[in-house]
């Protein structure tokens, strides 16, 4: 899983190391000063961009940034390098985000819904996020283990410190941000399953759900988990169904990048099936390009630019070896075509059919 980039968006290519490519900080000489410190430190991959990062902090100092804005600026850099240097250790493997109520007692269907959850799906190789905290987060990391659990801990002067099942570990990771924790949720999964919970609980949820469906994330399952005999997902369906599609908020293909669902069972074969055959996905340029495990033949192509034509900006749907500029899963056979980027519910489907031809093989 290394190189995995939430974004889908195109691999980045060196740029020009001049002002017009990086900005300028409004001094010649000094811009010449940052680009040659960035070509002087060992083992950086993207000078340039760093060299972007660096004019960017000076032109934050000249242009009239509150003290407040660079204490809130430098923190949250900060936060994000060391949740990047913990998750970094772990690109190699899957992982589930864990959401859910921090009130859920043990002992309630709910938390032990959450527990079963995340120890089936460590037993198969996924690592489990959770919010770090009681109720639910405490269930995904109890049943998931502390070796194989992440906990992304945000302070708040009225919640305890983190659960016991993962207090302690390197992989616990503490933010002063909501918005930093968020990214690392969205940015480290690979699937996301929600349990029953509060305004927090629908935040993340949402979040997940804006950032699939605008095309800022990559699509991956999004799970709305109910314990049994519990229809509280059902009745959020029956919100969002009349309050928001029978408005035209949104749009019915929408309802395709969510399940709601009452088994852990079926969660788990969700998430299996969705990487059944697909791989993954990103952009070069206009051109999507998804990565499976196993082309399908000629016949199936066929189908698919039959079935899917509304994606296709122009052109068609074709077999590919990796495009020029490509770094990852060089080893993978693609899909490429010209995508509108409008309607991810319809990705998903078509991403539901790809893994179909494979099942059926």
């Amino acid at each position: 899983m290394t190189d995995f980039d939430f974004t889908g968006s195109s691999p980045q290519f060196p740029i020009k190391k001049t002002p017009k490519y990086l900005g300028t900080t409004g001094n010649g000489q000094l811009d010449q000063t940052i680009l040659q410190l960035c070509d002087s430190i060992p083992s950086v991959d993207n000078e340039s961009a760093l060299a972007e990062m660096m004019i960017t902090a000076v032109q934050l100092a000249r242009g009239g940034a509150t003290p407040g804005d660079f204490k809130m600026l430098n923190r949250a850099l900060k936060e994000m390098h060391h949740a990047n240097a913990i998750f970094d250790k772990y690109n190699h493997r899957r992982k589930v985000a864990v959401f859910g109520s921090a009130r859920t007692p043990q002992d309630h269907p709910e938390y032990q819904t959450a527990k079963e959850f995340s120890a089936k799906m460590a037993e198969l190789g996924y690592m489990t996020i959770t919010g770090a905290g009681p109720g639910i987060m405490a269930a995904g990391n109890e049943g998931a283990g502390k070796e194989e659990s992440f906990g992304l801990n945000i302070s708040l002067p009225f919640e305890a410190s983190a659960n016991e099942f993962i207090d302690g570990d390197e992989k616990l990771i503490d933010f002063n941000y909501f918005f930093t924790r968020k990214l690392s949720f969205v940015k480290e999964a690979h699937a996301a399953v929600a349990c029953p919970g509060g305004v927090g609980t629908m935040d993340e949820m949402f979040e997940a759900m804006t950032l699939i469906q605008t095309g800022k994330a990559t699509i991956y399952p999004l799970i709305l988990l109910n314990a049994p005999g519990s229809d509280y997902w059902k009745k959020w369906d029956e919100f969002v169904r009349s309050a928001l599609l029978e408005n035209q908020y949104i749009s019915e293909t929408d309802f395709h990048l969510w399940k709601v669902m009452d088994s852990v069972q079926d969660a788990i074969d969700e998430i299996q099936t969705f990487y059944k055959n697909f791989h993954s996905y990103r952009y070069v340029k206009d051109t999507l390009i998804i990565r499976v495990n196993h082309a399908p033949s000629n016949k199936e192509l066929d189908q698919l630019n039959e079935d899917f034509a509304d994606l296709v900006k122009e052109g068609q749907m074709e077999i590919s070896e990796p495009l020029k500029g490509e770094r990852e899963y060089l080893n993978l056979p693609r899909i490429i075509f010209q995508h509108k980027r409008r309607d991810y519910g319809r990705l998903r489907l078509l991403i539901d059919a790809i893994n179909k031809v494979e099942l059926e093989k």
